[in-house]
Protein backbone atom coordinates (compact mmCIF):
# COMPACT_ATOMS: atom_id res chain seq x y z
CA UNK A 1 0.00 0.00 0.00
CA UNK A 2 1.41 3.39 -1.00
CA UNK A 3 1.34 6.47 1.21
CA UNK A 4 -1.39 7.89 -1.03
CA UNK A 5 -3.49 4.74 -0.61
CA UNK A 6 -2.91 4.89 3.13
CA UNK A 7 -4.24 8.44 3.34
CA UNK A 8 -7.34 7.46 1.39
CA UNK A 9 -7.94 4.50 3.63
CA UNK A 10 -7.17 6.00 7.02
CA UNK A 11 -8.18 9.68 7.14
CA UNK A 12 -11.77 10.27 8.20
CA UNK A 13 -13.86 13.23 7.16
CA UNK A 14 -13.77 14.55 10.73
CA UNK A 15 -9.97 14.34 10.75
CA UNK A 16 -9.83 16.16 7.43
CA UNK A 17 -12.14 18.87 8.75
CA UNK A 18 -9.87 19.33 11.76
CA UNK A 19 -7.19 20.59 9.38
CA UNK A 20 -9.48 23.40 8.24
CA UNK A 21 -9.70 24.72 11.79
CA UNK A 22 -5.94 25.14 12.23
CA UNK A 23 -4.55 28.70 12.30
CA UNK A 24 -3.37 29.75 8.85
CA UNK A 25 0.33 29.77 9.71
CA UNK A 26 0.20 26.30 11.28
CA UNK A 27 -1.74 24.86 8.34
CA UNK A 28 0.62 26.37 5.76
CA UNK A 29 3.66 25.24 7.77
CA UNK A 30 2.40 21.64 7.69
CA UNK A 31 1.60 21.81 3.99
CA UNK A 32 4.97 23.33 3.16
CA UNK A 33 6.76 20.53 4.99
CA UNK A 34 4.76 17.87 3.11
CA UNK A 35 5.53 19.51 -0.24
CA UNK A 36 9.21 19.84 0.60
CA UNK A 37 9.45 16.16 1.55
CA UNK A 38 7.73 14.94 -1.61
CA UNK A 39 8.96 17.37 -4.26
CA UNK A 40 11.75 19.49 -2.83
CA UNK A 41 11.92 22.94 -4.42
CA UNK A 42 11.06 21.88 -7.97
CA UNK A 43 8.02 23.40 -9.71
CA UNK A 44 6.45 21.90 -12.84
CA UNK A 45 4.74 24.08 -15.46
CA UNK A 46 2.03 23.32 -17.99
CA UNK A 47 0.17 25.38 -20.60
CA UNK A 48 -2.99 24.83 -22.60
CA UNK A 49 -4.43 25.45 -26.06
CA UNK A 50 -8.11 26.28 -26.45
CA UNK A 51 -8.65 24.08 -29.51
CA UNK A 52 -12.46 24.33 -29.73
CA UNK A 53 -14.30 27.09 -27.91
CA UNK A 54 -17.86 27.68 -26.77
CA UNK A 55 -21.21 26.31 -27.92
CA UNK A 56 -21.02 23.50 -25.36
CA UNK A 57 -24.20 21.55 -24.65
CA UNK A 58 -23.23 21.00 -21.02
CA UNK A 59 -24.74 23.21 -18.32
CA UNK A 60 -21.84 23.55 -15.84
CA UNK A 61 -22.87 26.58 -13.79
CA UNK A 62 -19.37 28.07 -13.64
CA UNK A 63 -18.50 27.79 -17.34
CA UNK A 64 -18.59 30.62 -19.87
CA UNK A 65 -18.45 28.10 -22.73
CA UNK A 66 -21.83 26.55 -21.95
CA UNK A 67 -24.49 27.12 -24.61
CA UNK A 68 -26.68 28.33 -21.75
CA UNK A 69 -24.20 31.08 -20.87
CA UNK A 70 -24.47 34.58 -22.32
CA UNK A 71 -20.84 35.46 -21.61
CA UNK A 72 -19.14 37.23 -24.51
CA UNK A 73 -16.32 34.82 -25.44
CA UNK A 74 -14.68 33.69 -28.67
CA UNK A 75 -16.61 30.81 -30.23
CA UNK A 76 -14.91 28.69 -32.88
CA UNK A 77 -14.87 25.08 -34.14
CA UNK A 78 -12.00 22.62 -33.85
CA UNK A 79 -8.69 24.08 -35.00
CA UNK A 80 -7.30 22.60 -38.18
CA UNK A 81 -4.28 20.33 -37.93
CA UNK A 82 -1.77 22.92 -39.13
CA UNK A 83 -2.91 25.57 -36.64
CA UNK A 84 -2.99 23.11 -33.76
CA UNK A 85 0.48 21.79 -34.55
CA UNK A 86 1.87 25.31 -34.80
CA UNK A 87 0.50 26.26 -31.39
CA UNK A 88 1.89 23.10 -29.78
CA UNK A 89 5.34 23.76 -31.20
CA UNK A 90 5.23 27.36 -30.03
CA UNK A 91 4.44 26.28 -26.46
CA UNK A 92 7.10 23.58 -26.67
CA UNK A 93 9.70 26.36 -26.79
CA UNK A 94 8.78 27.20 -23.17
CA UNK A 95 9.92 25.18 -20.13
CA UNK A 96 6.52 23.52 -19.79
CA UNK A 97 6.37 19.80 -19.09
CA UNK A 98 2.79 19.40 -20.33
CA UNK A 99 0.91 21.02 -23.22
CA UNK A 100 -2.84 20.48 -23.03
CA UNK A 101 -5.19 20.35 -26.01
CA UNK A 102 -8.54 21.44 -24.56
CA UNK A 103 -11.88 21.29 -26.39
CA UNK A 104 -15.33 22.42 -25.34
CA UNK A 105 -18.33 20.12 -25.49
CA UNK A 106 -19.29 16.73 -24.14
CA UNK A 107 -16.77 14.87 -26.32
CA UNK A 108 -14.89 15.16 -29.60
CA UNK A 109 -16.48 13.72 -32.71
CA UNK A 110 -14.54 11.10 -34.68
CA UNK A 111 -13.42 13.53 -37.38
CA UNK A 112 -12.16 15.97 -34.75
CA UNK A 113 -10.38 13.19 -32.91
CA UNK A 114 -8.68 12.31 -36.19
CA UNK A 115 -7.24 15.85 -36.32
CA UNK A 116 -5.68 15.31 -32.91
CA UNK A 117 -4.28 11.99 -34.09
CA UNK A 118 -2.84 13.54 -37.24
CA UNK A 119 -1.11 16.24 -35.19
CA UNK A 120 0.21 13.83 -32.57
CA UNK A 121 1.77 11.59 -35.18
CA UNK A 122 3.39 14.56 -36.93
CA UNK A 123 5.18 15.84 -33.82
CA UNK A 124 8.76 15.03 -32.86
CA UNK A 125 8.71 12.43 -30.08
CA UNK A 126 10.11 14.76 -27.37
CA UNK A 127 7.25 17.18 -28.06
CA UNK A 128 4.59 14.50 -28.44
CA UNK A 129 5.57 13.14 -25.02
CA UNK A 130 4.54 16.47 -23.49
CA UNK A 131 1.06 16.66 -25.06
CA UNK A 132 -2.06 16.01 -22.97
CA UNK A 133 -5.70 15.86 -24.03
CA UNK A 134 -8.76 17.36 -22.35
CA UNK A 135 -11.26 16.14 -24.90
CA UNK A 136 -14.41 15.25 -23.00
CA UNK A 137 -16.25 12.06 -22.16
CA UNK A 138 -14.62 9.78 -24.72
CA UNK A 139 -15.45 6.09 -25.14
CA UNK A 140 -12.87 3.40 -24.57
CA UNK A 141 -12.10 2.94 -28.27
CA UNK A 142 -11.31 6.65 -28.73
CA UNK A 143 -9.06 6.70 -25.69
CA UNK A 144 -7.20 3.66 -26.98
CA UNK A 145 -6.73 5.37 -30.35
CA UNK A 146 -5.25 8.39 -28.59
CA UNK A 147 -2.90 6.16 -26.63
CA UNK A 148 -1.85 4.42 -29.84
CA UNK A 149 -1.11 7.78 -31.44
CA UNK A 150 1.28 8.62 -28.61
CA UNK A 151 -0.82 10.64 -26.17
CA UNK A 152 0.50 10.09 -22.64
CA UNK A 153 -1.95 11.90 -20.37
CA UNK A 154 -5.70 12.57 -20.33
CA UNK A 155 -7.31 15.35 -18.31
CA UNK A 156 -10.89 15.17 -17.05
CA UNK A 157 -11.96 17.08 -13.95
CA UNK A 158 -14.39 15.75 -11.35
CA UNK A 159 -15.05 19.45 -10.51
CA UNK A 160 -16.33 19.04 -6.94
CA UNK A 161 -17.46 16.48 -4.37
CA UNK A 162 -19.87 13.80 -5.54
CA UNK A 163 -22.46 15.03 -3.04
CA UNK A 164 -22.23 18.60 -4.38
CA UNK A 165 -21.93 17.91 -8.10
CA UNK A 166 -25.64 17.86 -9.05
CA UNK A 167 -25.97 21.48 -7.89
CA UNK A 168 -23.32 22.47 -10.46
CA UNK A 169 -24.09 20.32 -13.50
CA UNK A 170 -27.13 18.29 -14.61
CA UNK A 171 -26.03 17.21 -18.10
CA UNK A 172 -23.40 14.76 -16.86
CA UNK A 173 -23.12 12.90 -13.58
CA UNK A 174 -20.14 12.72 -11.25
CA UNK A 175 -20.03 8.96 -11.74
CA UNK A 176 -19.82 9.45 -15.51
CA UNK A 177 -16.83 11.73 -15.00
CA UNK A 178 -15.17 9.19 -12.76
CA UNK A 179 -15.85 6.44 -15.32
CA UNK A 180 -14.08 8.47 -18.02
CA UNK A 181 -10.99 8.72 -15.82
CA UNK A 182 -11.00 4.97 -15.25
CA UNK A 183 -11.41 4.30 -18.99
CA UNK A 184 -8.44 6.54 -19.75
CA UNK A 185 -6.30 4.60 -17.30
CA UNK A 186 -7.49 1.34 -18.80
CA UNK A 187 -6.32 2.65 -22.20
CA UNK A 188 -2.83 3.12 -20.79
CA UNK A 189 -3.03 6.89 -20.22
CA UNK A 190 -1.99 8.68 -17.07
CA UNK A 191 -4.72 10.97 -15.78
CA UNK A 192 -5.06 14.50 -14.49
CA UNK A 193 -8.19 15.20 -12.47
CA UNK A 194 -9.14 17.90 -10.00
CA UNK A 195 -11.73 20.58 -9.77
CA UNK A 196 -12.85 24.11 -9.10
CA UNK A 197 -13.31 25.85 -5.77
CA UNK A 198 -15.37 28.87 -4.82
CA UNK A 199 -18.66 27.51 -6.17
CA UNK A 200 -20.40 28.06 -2.84
CA UNK A 201 -19.25 24.70 -1.47
CA UNK A 202 -18.63 24.14 2.23
CA UNK A 203 -15.40 23.01 3.89
CA UNK A 204 -17.05 19.63 4.33
CA UNK A 205 -17.59 19.48 0.56
CA UNK A 206 -13.94 20.37 -0.02
CA UNK A 207 -12.61 17.76 2.38
CA UNK A 208 -14.95 15.11 1.02
CA UNK A 209 -13.72 15.94 -2.48
CA UNK A 210 -10.07 15.63 -1.41
CA UNK A 211 -10.74 12.22 0.09
CA UNK A 212 -12.57 11.13 -3.08
CA UNK A 213 -9.54 12.17 -5.11
CA UNK A 214 -7.31 10.22 -2.74
CA UNK A 215 -9.51 7.14 -3.06
CA UNK A 216 -9.23 7.46 -6.83
CA UNK A 217 -5.42 7.56 -6.45
CA UNK A 218 -5.31 10.93 -8.23
CA UNK A 219 -1.66 11.87 -8.63
CA UNK A 220 -2.07 14.96 -10.83
CA UNK A 221 -4.62 17.38 -9.40
CA UNK A 222 -5.40 20.72 -11.09
CA UNK A 223 -6.81 23.28 -8.64
CA UNK A 224 -9.00 26.02 -10.13
CA UNK A 225 -10.73 28.95 -8.45
CA UNK A 226 -14.00 30.37 -9.70
CA UNK A 227 -13.88 33.40 -11.94
CA UNK A 228 -17.53 34.54 -11.78
CA UNK A 229 -18.17 35.13 -15.47
CA UNK A 230 -20.98 37.55 -16.32
CA UNK A 231 -23.75 35.63 -18.03
CA UNK A 232 -23.27 32.41 -16.05
CA UNK A 233 -25.47 31.16 -13.18
CA UNK A 234 -22.58 31.87 -10.76
CA UNK A 235 -22.00 35.42 -11.97
CA UNK A 236 -22.95 36.82 -8.55
CA UNK A 237 -20.96 34.31 -6.50
CA UNK A 238 -18.45 36.27 -4.35
CA UNK A 239 -14.87 35.37 -5.30
CA UNK A 240 -12.79 33.55 -2.71
CA UNK A 241 -10.48 35.61 -0.54
CA UNK A 242 -6.80 34.90 -1.17
CA UNK A 243 -6.33 33.53 2.34
CA UNK A 244 -9.14 31.02 1.90
CA UNK A 245 -7.73 29.89 -1.45
CA UNK A 246 -4.34 29.29 0.18
CA UNK A 247 -6.01 27.28 2.94
CA UNK A 248 -7.72 25.13 0.30
CA UNK A 249 -4.36 24.38 -1.34
CA UNK A 250 -2.83 23.56 2.05
CA UNK A 251 -5.64 21.18 3.05
CA UNK A 252 -5.38 19.42 -0.32
CA UNK A 253 -1.63 19.05 0.15
CA UNK A 254 -2.02 17.52 3.59
CA UNK A 255 -4.65 15.06 2.34
CA UNK A 256 -2.89 14.29 -0.97
CA UNK A 257 0.76 14.22 0.12
CA UNK A 258 2.20 12.60 -3.02
CA UNK A 259 -0.02 14.25 -5.65
CA UNK A 260 1.14 17.02 -7.92
CA UNK A 261 -1.02 20.03 -7.02
CA UNK A 262 -1.20 22.31 -10.05
CA UNK A 263 -2.71 25.76 -9.53
CA UNK A 264 -4.63 26.72 -12.66
CA UNK A 265 -7.62 28.88 -13.55
CA UNK A 266 -8.46 31.88 -11.38
CA UNK A 267 -4.97 32.14 -9.90
CA UNK A 268 -4.22 35.80 -10.77
CA UNK A 269 -7.65 37.15 -9.85
CA UNK A 270 -8.17 35.11 -6.69
CA UNK A 271 -4.68 35.25 -5.22
CA UNK A 272 -3.41 38.55 -6.58
CA UNK A 273 -0.31 39.70 -4.71
CA UNK A 274 -0.33 36.47 -2.67
CA UNK A 275 0.36 34.21 -5.67
CA UNK A 276 3.91 33.59 -4.47
CA UNK A 277 2.50 31.91 -1.36
CA UNK A 278 1.02 28.98 -3.30
CA UNK A 279 4.28 27.06 -2.89
CA UNK A 280 4.34 27.64 0.87
CA UNK A 281 0.74 26.36 0.87
CA UNK A 282 1.89 23.12 -0.76
CA UNK A 283 1.58 23.61 -4.53
CA UNK A 284 4.34 22.11 -6.66
CA UNK A 285 3.04 22.99 -10.12
CA UNK A 286 1.12 25.66 -11.97
CA UNK A 287 -0.44 26.46 -15.31
CA UNK A 288 1.23 29.36 -17.05
CA UNK A 289 -0.12 31.61 -19.79
CA UNK A 290 -3.77 32.21 -20.59
CA UNK A 291 -6.65 29.97 -19.58
CA UNK A 292 -9.57 29.01 -21.80
CA UNK A 293 -11.52 32.28 -21.78
CA UNK A 294 -9.61 34.41 -19.27
CA UNK A 295 -6.09 35.84 -19.17
CA UNK A 296 -3.33 34.41 -17.01
CA UNK A 297 0.23 35.39 -16.23
CA UNK A 298 2.80 35.21 -19.00
CA UNK A 299 5.53 32.59 -18.75
CA UNK A 300 8.22 35.21 -18.11
CA UNK A 301 6.25 36.60 -15.17
CA UNK A 302 5.72 33.14 -13.67
CA UNK A 303 9.37 32.18 -14.13
CA UNK A 304 10.42 35.31 -12.24
CA UNK A 305 7.93 34.57 -9.48
CA UNK A 306 9.24 31.01 -9.07
CA UNK A 307 12.88 32.14 -9.02
CA UNK A 308 12.18 34.98 -6.59
CA UNK A 309 10.51 32.50 -4.24
CA UNK A 310 13.66 30.36 -4.22
CA UNK A 311 12.33 27.49 -6.38
CA UNK A 312 13.48 25.98 -9.67
CA UNK A 313 11.46 24.97 -12.72
CA UNK A 314 11.42 21.32 -13.78
CA UNK A 315 12.76 21.16 -17.35
CA UNK A 316 10.85 19.12 -19.95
Amino acid sequence: MTERDSVAASVTLDEALALTRLPEEELLRRADAVREAAFGRRISLCAIINARSGNCGMDCAFCSQSRRSTTAIPVFPMLDAESLRERILRLAELPVCHIGIVTSGGALQDEELAVVGQVLQSLPEPVRARVCGSLGRLPQASLERLSGWGLRRFHHNLETASTRYAAICTTQTWDQRRATILRARSAGLSTCTGGIFGLGESWEDRCRFALELAALHADNVPVNFLYPHPGTPLADQPPLEAGEALRIIAVLRCLLPQATLRICGGRPTTLGARQTEIFRAGANALMTGDYLTTCGNGAAQDLRMIADAGFEVVQP
